[in-house]
């Protein structure tokens, strides 16, 4: 009997079972991921010596200057603050809201867009401020 002997290696590395573990590993990132909305504008925050970093704040709202609130980088009415906020809300039932309020909008907007979260079912709010050492 002949053997035929081919003058190529006949070796391949099957690359299959990488693809497989990446796509697996994607699939894991994306649904473990906290996705945070942001709010849309800059805003001048007032500090507070007494600030401290928050990690997981996943609805923001904005409240610049003029009394203007953005969520989501769209401008909104205070009466749309409620249903923004439960949608949101619906989405990650395990989220907060952070309020990032500009130092020389109104308090009485602050409080109403507070308000308007406490109605929507949101308990844990917090008021954005700067330590007197960010700048």
């Amino acid at each position: 009997m002949r053997r035929r002997h081919s003058s190529e290696d006949d070796s391949e590395i099957n690359i299959t079972p990488m693809l497989d573990i990446v796509f697996i590993m994607l699939i894991f990132f994306i649904v473990t991921t906290s996705f945070v909305k942001e709010a849309g504008i800059d805003v001048s925050r007032p500090t507070a010596s007494t600030a401290e970093q928050k990690t997981k704040g996943n609805v923001m709202i904005a409240i610049n200057a003029n009394g203007d609130i953005w969520m989501q980088k769209r401008r909104i009415d205070l009466r749309a603050v409620r249903a923004n906020v439960e949608r949101a809300h619906a989405e990650n039932p395990e989220g907060s809201v952070v309020i990032i309020a500009d130092k020389r909008s109104e308090t009485g907007v602050l409080v109403e867009v507070m308000d308007q979260v406490k109605l929507a079912g949101i308990e844990a709010i917090s008021v954005a401020a700067q330590n007197p050492g960010e700048g």
